[in-house]
């Protein structure tokens, strides 16, 4: 496995293996590698050549005013997030070289960002919905990091996963509209045994918290089985959903919303092809959770 932190570096390593006619698989991470991540890059090493793995914290998804690059500067806000952001490099590296990851692409904030930069994606109207509707520019740093990433790789296929849908649909969008050259596969869920959806950020939550936060999958669950026996009117779901979750004193309700899964338009009756997604804050962590009917 060879660690790479600069694009001089790996932009023409990557084309020689193109030319060869070798397949390259790519998996986008922050970091902080679980069992999600791990579904993603054995699915990668089943069906390409090469497996690369990126992990980069990317600023611009935590806030709009990121632009930190002196330390002199005062300390903007929405990076308080960014800065507690687990980051366990050496993990992480022993985590990929176990699972046979030929590169790893580990870059700087100012190597993907250097001074002056100013280009952004925006992937309009599905980017203000749900969660972007509280984390306002998230998407459009989601879709400038992942844009970058895929130019830099040059991936036939790119790994992501179903707990994050609606990034997952956002990046499908913008590869379509901007003609990128790339496969996006979206591999489901994974979850704990005790049906915790895994994320990075499970580490911020107590034991107490996370006991509290298994509420999310609770009550994707009771929504899936009102659903079987043949509940489909939106609200009513959405209010058992609500009633449940509202239980746990320390849960605080962002958003539940039953979409389209194409279009993330709300719908009043549910049917095929609707995503049930959550967001809910447990103490102080954020966490996210979204089911496929």
């Amino acid at each position: 496995m060879i660690v790479i932190r600069s694009l001089r570096k790996i932009i023409p390593l990557l084309r020689k293996y193109k030319v060869r006619n070798k397949s390259i698989g790519f998996v986008p991470t922050m970091g902080a590698l679980h069992k999600g991540h791990l579904s993603l890059i054995r699915e990668a090493r089943k069906e390409n050549d090469i497996v690369v793995v990126s992990i980069f914290v990317n600023p611009v998804q935590f806030g709009p005013k990121w632009l930190w690059l002196s330390e002199a500067k005062p300390r903007p806000s929405g990076l308080e997030d960014f800065r507690r952001y687990p980051r366990p490099i050496k993990k992480d590296l022993s985590f990929c070289l176990k699972e046979g990851v030929d590169f790893v692409f580990l870059p700087k904030v100012k190597e993907m960002y250097p001074e002056g930069f100013k280009t952004y994606v925006m992937v309009e109207e599905l980017s203000d919905v749900l969660c972007g509707k509280s984390r306002p520019g998230h998407f459009r740093g989601v879709a400038t990091v992942v844009t970058k990433l895929l130019n830099i790789v040059g991936p036939d296929n790119a790994y992501f996963g179903q707990k994050d849908a609606q990034q997952a649909i956002i990046i499908k969008r913008m590869v379509k509209d901007l003609n990128i050259p790339a496969r996006i596969k979206v591999m489901p869920t994974v979850r704990g045994k005790d049906g915790l959806a895994l994320s990075s950020r499970n580490t911020y939550l107590s034991e107490k918290e996370r006991k509290d936060a298994l509420v999310l999958s609770r009550s994707l669950k009771l929504a899936r089985d009102l659903i079987k026996r043949r509940e489909k009117r939106a609200k009513k779901v959405i209010l058992s959903m609500r009633q449940l979750i509202q239980r746990k004193k320390k849960a605080k309700i962002d958003y539940i919303d039953i979409v389209d899964i194409s279009t993330l338009k709300p719908v009043k009756k549910i049917s095929k092809n609707c995503l049930i997604a959550l967001a809910v804050q447990i103490g102080k962590t954020r966490l996210i959770d979204n089911i496929i009917i």
